[in-house]
């Protein structure tokens, strides 16, 4: 898995999508919809996608000693190396935010635990059907892009509507106290990741055996 990883790296991974894993740390910009940041983690899968159908980057894989299941793994890993990179590079300056005392985020959810909880949810519905749709083809990058948009468009705004809903004001706060209420938000989104990555490959995989290159 390393080395397919390490070949979509180097010679798929568009420089716009390494760009846009280093975007976590916008959780210390004041006043900025966070959610943005993970609309940026799902354009660096589209843009590599797209970029790599440009190169014909599944003809020559298809030349390589590896199966059509094996290039869709390298993909699915970047999509994954990617996304896990951005937020985890996010922690260092959402810590650094709060160290600095910077007052909550007016315009929507702070980065807390549900944050990134509900990051690793929108992640999950917007990989599950990006790659479950791209793979049918092997090609349409825009289309199968623009279906996941939908619900990660509409994710985006549940998730900056949660700090202006006086029943879900807890998910906004720093406090400790809240920090443990949020948990359970936390695991439930990286739970939800790990149960529809693993899905969106197969299925994928699936579909991509039936494509003729």
């Amino acid at each position: 898995m390393t080395i397919l990883l390490y070949k979509e790296i180097r010679l798929a991974a568009h420089p716009t999508s390494i760009v846009f894993a280093f975007l976590g740390c916008l959780v210390l910009v004041p006043s900025y919809p966070y959610s943005v940041i993970f609309m940026f983690g799902c354009l660096a899968p589209y843009i590599t996608f797209l970029n790599a159908r440009e190169a014909n980057d599944a003809w020559y894989t298809a030349v390589l000693p590896v199966t059509k299941q094996e290039s869709v793994l390298g993909k699915c890993l970047l999509v994954v190396f990617f996304q896990l990179f951005q937020l985890l590079f996010s922690i260092p300056f959402a810590l650094l935010r709060n160290t600095m005392n910077i007052a909550n985020n007016p315009v929507g959810l702070d980065a807390t635990l549900a944050w990134y909880g509900l990051g690793f949810f929108l992640y999950a519905v917007f990989d599950f059907i990006f790659l479950t749709t791209f793979y049918q083809s092997g090609c349409k990058a825009g289309k199968s892009f623009i279906l996941a948009a939908v619900p990660m468009a509409l994710l985006m705004v549940a998730i900056e509507s949660a700090a202006h809903i006086p029943a879900l004001v807890w998910m906004d706060s720093r406090q400790a106290e809240d920090l443990l209420i949020q948990l359970p938000v936390f695991i439930a989104g990286i739970v939800c990741y790990s149960a529809f990555v693993p899905l969106a490959y197969q299925i994928s995989a699936k579909h991509f055996e039936k494509v003729n290159l």
